[in-house]
């Protein structure tokens, strides 16, 4: 791709891929670190691996209580959590139950638990009624995709995101993506 025009270059890219398993979900986050994708850019989400008391919560704000509970929910969401060095929490999705979640997505989850609105837009579908619907959205999501995220959650899946900028990184992102197991990869643009 040669250069970008003005309209694009104002314009920020999402790329969303769904690991069915969380080992090489796992791996591909560390292969993007390592790759110099800031942590501060990825998101990760999944489905709570166990029930517990703990799950009452809607996020945790105290390390301490962090720690505690991510360490009950086994190492893949330690480790996830150690390495992106960034907000975590567990949040109670309509439909889905408790769902973990790391990274920028934290805060539109929490926006959106809070009672935050889209500013007036309207969305149909199941998952648009719920949280996640609206914190995917607001992170760059096409509407027409949330319920495909949703449900991808919903059968147990793991749904990584990564904020870029040009659309030359985000290509390369999606390829790579797709060589270290994703099941699925989209690029998304949106206005920031």
């Amino acid at each position: 791709m040669a250069h970008e025009t003005d309209h694009q270059a104002h314009r920020r890219r999402l790329v969303v891929a769904v690991f069915a398993r969380h080992e090489p979900a796992a791996s591909a986050v560390e292969r993007l670190i390592e790759r110099d994708v800031a942590p501060d850019a990825l998101s990760i989400l999944g489905k709570s691996e166990g029930a517990g008391d703990d799950v009452l919560g809607i996020s945790y704000d105290g390390i301490g209580e962090r720690i505690k509970v991510w360490a009950g929910q086994g190492a893949f969401w330690g480790a996830l959590w150690g390495l992106l060095a960034s907000a975590a929490g567990m949040f109670l999705v309509p439909g889905l139950g408790a769902v973990f979640a790391v990274g920028p997505v934290v805060e539109a989850l929490a926006s959106t638990a809070a009672g935050a609105a889209i500013g007036g837009a309207t969305m149909a579908g199941a998952a648009a009624l719920t949280q996640l619907g609206v914190a995917l959205h607001r992170m760059g999501v096409p509407e027409e995709r949330l319920d495909h995220y949703h449900q991808a959650i919903a059968q147990g899946h793991y749904v990584i995101l990564a904020r870029c900028g040009t659309a030359d990184e985000a290509q390369a992102l999606h390829t790579q993506l797709g060589m270290w197991g994703a099941d699925e990869a989209e690029v998304f643009e949106y206005r920031p």
